[in-house]
């Protein structure tokens, strides 16, 4: 008998794109994910937003950040995302 658990591939983390709303909480940010949809009878494209708790183990994110947020195991009660890594900093914005 062959373990079939050890050799399955582990399934890639889903992760999301946004910005740092909110980082005033020790190792947590706030991210905002923007996304867009299609009206399904007006074919129109629709804004729509999700705000994220995400687990920043440095505290290296500040207000308006971009950042990639990755999903993982629950960390508290609203976080169950992690920070995988900033990609653009906003010039002269909060400290």
């Amino acid at each position: 008998m062959s373990d079939d658990k050890a050799t399955t591939p582990a399934t890639k983390a889903r992760t999301v794109q946004g910005s740092v709303e909110s980082a005033k909480m020790d190792k947590t940010i706030t991210v905002l994910v923007v996304r867009q949809l299609q009206h399904p009878l007006y074919k129109k494209y629709i804004r729509r937003s999700t705000r994220l708790h995400a687990h920043d183990d440095q505290n290296e994110c500040r207000e308006g950040d971009t950042v990639v947020i990755e999903e993982c195991r629950p960390i508290s009660k609203l976080k169950s995302w992690r920070l995988v890594r900033v990609v653009g900093r906003l010039e002269g914005g909060a400290q």
